[in-house]
């Protein structure tokens, strides 16, 4: 990659107009939202297409809103509500290709047909969506419009160099573990995830679009312009066939206002150890990570702050009535990532980058919805213990914590990767890359110095 000094960066022209479209889910939002403020901060006009969910978040930013009109609105408060027959797949490779085909590929056609809509308003320049929107080929191929791909989860590409994505497989280097990942990879294609493959093969080719890729992640990945990759290297395994046009731009995560009231508790305080736990927003069955981590903690020296998001927090209130349990349903990450020792999580890719920024060591513990791929990281990179299951009991929790605060390693790798972090500037990589496309030119590939400022 070639070095250059942020000043050196192209910036976007003043009054580039920007449609945001992403799949209408909490992971696929709001980790855009502080790209869409900051390009909006440097004049472009900024709209975004998703579920009304989300309409008061974005048109709080004063960013005008378009509704789902014929696509389908997978915002409820359960996918498996709008999906009635979900649970009947079982099994982590059943699931993901029910998920991909229902969630992704059939909405593709949806989604084009209301961005075709609103491009009769809002003739866009250039369109911003989630590596999952599968109407990126139509618009960039069928309109012939600029798309930029966010990967908000973990670079997808597939290479030779890896196991199969999807998985939660972590590479090998050696010549037998190699030959491994090769034959993965090949059934993965053919046979593993075929149903998936052979959907989106067909959905494209009703628009007349080559499937030039094996799996939904190549095929957007390639169609796309531009892959503006959420995270940096030292999060990510080593590739010698990476993409030129995938860019890693530091992590993208939501937007927050400087002046959003802190939460505190006295009782940050008055314990040595403290321990956050998540399942996001997205999953709403407590009994899977929270409860668990509770009954392994209660009643003991460690102050226990869970956030459900919303799901049976009066519940598990009175469930566990302990002197050093806190229970909300939503606390500012910035205000309790500061004072906590171990961050306890599903393996959301935006939670888990949050941790990485705030040097925390974690404990993770998800497999469904691409969290296997996460927590596979986490793992690998000595950020924390990853227990490869959707649903560990309480001693294996507690074991977990225990390792993690009684070892000094993971700590050591997730304050070495925030460090990495803080070298790169989102907003202004992003919009580098972005009038790059725009202006037909391609664009350095930049290595941030870690004498970078971070806004």
């Amino acid at each position: 990659m070639t070095p250059l000094h942020p000043a050196d960066l192209k910036t976007l022209t003043p009054g580039t107009k920007v449609l945001f479209a992403t799949v209408p889910a909490d992971g696929h939002v709001a980790p855009l939202t502080g790209l869409a403020v900051y390009l909006q901060s440097i004049g472009c006009d900024v709209r975004w297409y998703t579920s009304t969910a989300y309409q008061a978040r974005i048109e709080k930013l004063g960013i005008p809103f378009y509704p789902l009109v014929k696509a389908l609105d997978l915002a409820g408060p359960n996918i498996n509500e709008v999906f009635a027959d979900r649970d009947n797949h079982t099994g982590m490779v059943a699931k993901l290709n029910y998920d991909i085909i229902h969630a992704f590929v059939k909405r593709g056609p949806e989604y084009f047909e209301d961005i075709k809509a609103i491009y009769m308003d809002f003739p866009f320049d250039v369109m911003i969506a989630d590596l999952t929107n599968t109407a990126i080929p139509m618009v960039k191929e069928v309109m012939n419009i600029p798309v930029i791909a966010a990967g908000i989860v973990p670079l997808a590409a597939s290479s030779v160099d890896l196991p199969p994505v999807g998985l939660g497989m972590t590479p090998s280097d050696t010549v037998i573990g190699r030959a491994k990942q090769n034959v993965l990879r090949f059934m993965a294609d053919k046979f593993l995830f075929a149903r998936s493959n052979k959907a989106l093969k067909d959905m494209l080719a009703s628009y007349g679009i080559d499937c030039d890729g094996s799996n939904i992640f190549d095929v957007m990945i390639r169609k796309a312009s531009v892959l503006l990759q959420s995270g940096t290297p030292g999060f990510e395994y080593k590739r010698s066939d990476i993409g030129r046009h995938i860019h890693f731009v530091g992590p993208l995560l939501p937007y927050t206002a400087s002046h959003s009231p802190e939460w505190y508790s006295e009782k940050l305080a008055r314990y040595d150890k403290v321990i956050l736990v998540t399942q996001g927003t997205v999953e709403k069955d407590v009994e899977k990570l929270i409860v668990p981590t509770l009954e392994a903690f209660k009643e003991t020296n460690c102050l226990v702050v869970v956030t459900t998001g919303g799901a049976r927090t009066e519940e598990l209130r009175e469930r566990f009535p302990y002197h050093n349990i806190i229970i909300e349903d939503y606390i500012p990450f910035d205000s309790i990532m500061p004072y906590v020792d171990v961050y306890v999580t599903n393996g959301g890719y935006g939670g888990v980058l949050l941790g990485i920024q705030n040097g925390l060591p974690m404990v993770v513990a998800g497999v469904h919805e691409g969290k296997s791929e996460i927590c596979a990281r986490v793992g690998y990179f000595k950020l924390g213990v990853n227990l490869r299951t959707e649903k560990p009991k309480a001693r294996q929790i507690r074991k977990a914590v225990e390792q993690v605060l009684s070892d000094n390693t993971y700590q050591h790798h997730a304050r070495r990767l925030a460090r990495e972090f803080a070298t790169y500037q989102p907003g202004p990589l992003s919009a580098h890359y972005i009038a790059a496309v725009l202006n037909k030119k391609k664009a350095p590939a930049i290595e941030p110095h870690f004498d970078f400022k971070v806004a």
